[in-house]
């Protein structure tokens, strides 16, 4: 493959992979492995794209579980009393990346998260309408306490701590622009 390493803003579907041929998540990581920088990630993914659920769902299906649970989380048309026409997400998409992979692995060394298998999660960058998905999450566990929890647990950890930046565009033509939640580290 050619080497990318152009200004990020000519490469929006940096982090957006295609679909899995094999249904195996193991064995992308492994060929993720051989060479990193030519193979996307199959756990995380930024985009400029529509988020798929299914295609999410499809990454963490496995036969020794017995549950998925996923999360959406949708642009709504109200924010503290305004109306909102959209909203604009912006991340340090490197950052973003190595973010998200660590509370992954995190979430996975947490000892009531021992009967979750898999997890995936993506985050929409750019212009995001009414009604449409900004953050797709799916766990599947063996027992779905687990993915129930692990989901709940991975959204409010992303919302802390990953660098991704929210911009609401009212009707009235102004904007309001943070993560109220995200806090750079000092």
């Amino acid at each position: 493959g050619h080497h990318t390493e152009n200004h990020h803003t000519e490469k929006p579907h940096s982090f957006f992979f295609p679909p899995l041929v094999s249904s195996s998540l193991r064995g992308l990581e492994a060929s993720n492995m051989a060479n990193p920088e030519e193979t996307p990630n199959p756990r995380v993914w930024l985009t400029n794209e529509l988020l798929n659920l299914d295609e999410a769902v499809k990454r963490v299906t496995a036969p020794d579980c017995g549950a998925i649970a996923t999360f959406l989380g949708t642009t709504r048309n109200y924010f503290e009393g305004k109306e909102v026409v959209k909203l604009e997400y912006e991340a340090y998409e490197p950052m973003a990346i190595k973010s998200l992979e660590a509370l992954i692995d995190e979430l996975y060394k947490k000892p009531e998260f021992a009967d979750v298998k898999h997890v995936v999660c993506g985050h929409r960058l750019g212009v995001v309408p009414v009604c449409e998905a900004s953050v797709v999450i799916a766990v599947s566990s063996g027992h779905r306490a687990a993915s129930f929890h692990a989901c709940h647990w991975l959204l409010d950890e992303l919302k802390a701590k990953v660098p991704i930046w929210k911009k609401e565009i009212y009707t009235d033509g102004s904007t309001w622009k943070a993560n109220k939640e995200w806090d750079a580290p000092a």
